[in-house]
């Protein structure tokens, strides 16, 4: 095993993107933690792997799992070069049929897990000078849309830090970058998908029509998770990492026409905009 071959840890690899990226590291030669919160799921991807794979139970939930499994990876490999927070779902709820403990949940995987595992990771590539902590957002982190608003929200979240983090560590040699995938062939509008038992009948033009489409769309998205895996790793090998990764025509797209409209807004309203200011007489 070559002690030159990044390490890489990544979460949410049972399925998905996660699992693509983790197949793809492996293959290629590297070393990677592959983590779930059930690591008996992920025995047929590391088993042809040797000592360059190492699966381990991770719920970012759980504190001392996270404690855990960093304190492992170090254990085994002696750094965490890449740090990949992937795991997390979608939750289908309008704004007023959410509800409150699913959404704490929610918000407990897709932002705070992502921070607590990043925060235990941070020390050891401060030390070193060195590492890349890539965050999975979604193009749902730039524009959004009804009946997935809290899910919106997280990702937005993670848009917020990953960009403030990228700020702070950039002089300590880490580099941060965001992916925002469009519709991928994942179990993301499918098995992972929680939805809120409330619905109220005012909403079926909008969140209600929205849930039935995004149900329809599982299996059957343009997004290719191998060729996904393949743009992360080319951007993590790159020179000048992007901050953030667009993934899919889709994704494109949506966030030049989110540009598009901001600009619209923006320029709309710059007079009122200007004249909240002070005078300057």
């Amino acid at each position: 095993m070559s002690n030159d071959s990044p390490v890489w840890l990544i979460t949410g690899c049972s399925r998905g993107l996660g699992r693509a990226l983790a197949a793809l590291v492996l293959e290629r030669g590297g070393r990677a933690v592959v983590t779930a919160r059930q690591p008996g799921r992920l025995a047929d991807l590391t088993a042809a792997h040797g000592e360059r794979a190492l699966a381990l139970r991770l719920d970012v939930t759980d504190s001392d799992t996270i404690r855990q499994a960093v304190a492992e990876a170090e254990r085994r490999f002696g750094r965490i070069d890449v740090l990949v927070n992937n795991a997390g779902y979608g939750y289908l709820a309008a704004i007023e049929e959410g509800e409150d403990e699913a959404v704490r949940d929610l918000f407990a995987t897709n932002v705070f897990g992502l921070a607590a595992l990043t925060k235990a990771v941070l020390p050891g590539m401060r030390a070193r000078r060195h590492g890349h902590i890539v965050n999975f957002s979604s193009i749902g982190g730039l524009a959004a849309f009804p009946a997935t608003g809290y899910y919106h929200a997280t990702k937005f979240a993670v848009e917020a830090l990953s960009e403030s983090l990228a700020q702070e560590v950039a002089p300590l040699g880490i580099k941060v970058t965001i992916v925002e995938p469009a519709g991928f062939r994942t179990d993301w509008a499918g098995a992972s998908m929680v939805e809120s038992h409330t619905v109220i009948d005012d909403y079926a033009a909008t969140a209600g029509r929205r849930r039935g489409q995004t149900r329809a769309s599982s299996g059957q998205q343009a997004g290719d998770p191998a060729r996904a895996a393949a743009a992360v790793m080319a951007a993590v090998e790159a020179d000048n990492p992007p901050l953030r990764l667009l993934l899919g025509a889709a994704a494109l797209r949506i966030a030049s026409e989110r540009l598009d409209a901001l600009r619209a807004n923006f320029e709309a309203w710059r007079e009122t905009t200007l004249g909240a200011d002070f005078s300057a007489s």
